[in-house]
């Protein structure tokens, strides 16, 4: 078998701990990031919000039992990759993870961007006074490009230092990330709407020179744009419509799956069950009590409101500048119920924690799937190589920079309606997911030799295993979305057969990856190893 791979393993280090992998999957699934980013564009459903997030989240626990399950069974680096290619076959599982997990990302890039600029450099240099910056950040392409490569420096210094240190800049970034929530939350449970409205429009004009009046004229504009979205209620079926916009932001509990390689105590089903999950339901509950004190505050209908008058003006359906001039960010408006300048400016500060915490997630999982496809020899080997003193696949992070810069100036620029593709970024990875949740269901059939000897065995619903039953409930939930995203028959999500450039985008990726599939596989052969028999095999960490 050593003759099969690069090297007899793979040379990554056990730096994290379940602990550590925890609160990866805590940020995986961010509130304050992808969510807020996420709530604020979903505003002209019919569903209920809380509803939807309550919802969504029952069928993603099923997600976290499958990838817990697999991660059981082979903790490996690569995950997907690694899963799908020894129970699928080699080209399903090279081409789906490669294409869901490495050029898909690329398209996250200028999306963490968006969130930087929003999160970050907007709000911290508005309460600083540095109001002209601010404003070209906010509102011009090329502040937007230079958040996207702003944020591609910062996460590749954060993932060239390394796992171990990466976890203690998330521990930070936990903990008082949590004390800004706490602090927001209380600003908007102990306030009025009258104290908003009024805070609002003196924030308003003196941060970013807006007009008088922006509450009213936000309201204006919103209801202009069609905002409609209900704090909760609503029919079942319009609920369940709103769900497909929902996962951009809460589908990811299993997205430090690649990374269990070098997890210590990786093959304890229940303790994985326990990490995902409970990432899971502190996200939802917290999104609830967040939202709730929105409602209270803010007002709920502000609030979509303001999201609408924003999205209609970014999305480009009207040239005029909202009343608003930025992004309505909850804890820049939460800020404004103080006119204390220095408690404005612990609150953002702490805030964009959320941010630094999680924006190693744009690239950490996926150099690990890059580096366990070269570590098969679909790649060159030289892409395999670790850093000796952090443990870092530094070739396969450059794999994901290079790219981006130019995917990130497509996005920015609006180049070929690339804005259009955002939910695109979900729709590849939900794919990939797809794969990995079949190689569950089949596991115990497949492999069974592997199945009975692992941890999860003994685990059966009604006689069957409860990897294939969460499997085929998950399954189900992720056929949903993807009949949604793909046909999307009440138009509600941009990204199927009716964008060409989605549907060009996304089938090129699959292309691409095939090439360097059978392409490598050939040159391979050719060099006299068979790479069904390298695939038939599970390296060892």
């Amino acid at each position: 078998m050593s003759n099969l791979f690069v090297r007899k393993a793979t040379g990554l280090v056990r730096s994290w701990s379940v602990m550590d992998a925890f609160v990866y999957a805590f940020f995986s699934i961010n509130l304050i990031t992808l969510g807020l980013y996420s709530f604020s564009q979903m505003y002209y459903f019919e569903g209920g919000m809380i509803n939807a997030l309550i919802i969504s989240a029952v069928f993603i626990f099923f997600e976290v039992i499958v990838y817990a399950g697999l991660i059981a069974v082979m903790p490996r680096s690569g995950g997907d990759y690694v899963w799908q290619s020894r129970i699928l076959g080699g080209a399903v599982g090279f081409i789906l993870a490669v294409t869901g997990w490495w050029f898909i990302l690329w398209l996250w890039v200028p999306l963490y961007g968006d969130m930087f600029r929003h999160i970050v450099v907007v709000p911290l240099l508005a309460v600083l006074g540095a109001q002209d910056v601010a404003l070209w950040f906010a509102g011009t392409q090329d502040g937007a490009f230079t958040a996207s490569l702003l944020t591609l420096a910062i996460v590749s210094i954060f993932i060239a230092l390394g796992m171990k240190t990466y976890a203690r800049i998330q521990k930070f970034s936990f903990y008082g990330g949590m004390v800004g929530l706490l602090i927001v939350i209380a600003l908007l449970l102990t306030g009025s709407p009258e104290a908003f409205q009024s805070g609002l429009d003196a924030n308003a004009t003196s941060l970013f020179g807006a007009p008088a009046g922006v509450y009213e004229s936000t309201i204006t504009l919103g209801t202009d744009a069609g905002a409609i979205t209900p704090f909760s209620g609503g029919a079942l079926a319009a609920i369940f419509l709103v769900i497909p916009y929902m996962v951009f932001f809460n589908l990811w509990p299993n997205w430090g799956a690649t990374l269990y390689g070098e997890v210590r105590g990786a093959t304890d089903f229940k303790r994985n069950v326990s990490g995902m999950g409970w990432a899971l339901a502190g996200t939802t509950v917290l999104g609830i009590v967040l939202l709730t004190a929105i409602s209270k505050t803010i007002g709920w209908d502000f609030y979509v409101q303001a999201g609408a008058a924003w999205w209609n003006y970014a999305w480009g359906y009207v040239a005029e500048v909202p009343a608003l001039p930025v992004w309505p960010y909850p804890a820049l408006l939460a800020a404004f119920l103080t006119s204390n300048k220095i408690l404005q400016f612990i609150v953002v500060a702490l805030m964009s924690l959320w941010w630094f915490g999680w924006s190693g997630t744009v690239f950490l999982s996926s150099t690990r799937v890059i580096f366990a496809a070269a570590f098969d020899r679909l790649l060159p080997e030289k892409v395999a190589e670790v850093n000796e003193s952090t443990g870092t696949p530094v070739n396969a992070l450059l794999m994901m920079v290079v790219p981006s810069i130019f995917i990130a100036y497509m996005f920015n620029y609006n180049v070929a309606n690339f804005q259009s593709l955002t939910l695109a970024s979900t729709l590849v990875i939900a794919v990939t997911f797809l794969g990995t949740t079949i190689s569950a269901i089949v596991l115990p059939y497949v492999k069974p030799g592997l199945y009975n000897a692992s941890p999860i065995a003994k685990y059966k619903v009604l006689g069957l295993p409860l990897i294939t039953v969460a499997g085929l409930i998950f399954g189900g939930f992720l056929v949903f979305l993807l009949y949604q995203w793909i046909f999307d028959p009440n138009a509600l999500y941009g990204i199927g057969i009716s964008n060409t450039s989605s549907i060009i985008y996304m089938l090129s990726m699959y292309v691409l990856a095939a090439v360097i599939y059978f392409g490598f596989k050939s040159y391979r052969k050719r060099g006299g190893i068979d790479m069904d028999k390298v695939q038939a095999e599970i390296p060892v960490e």
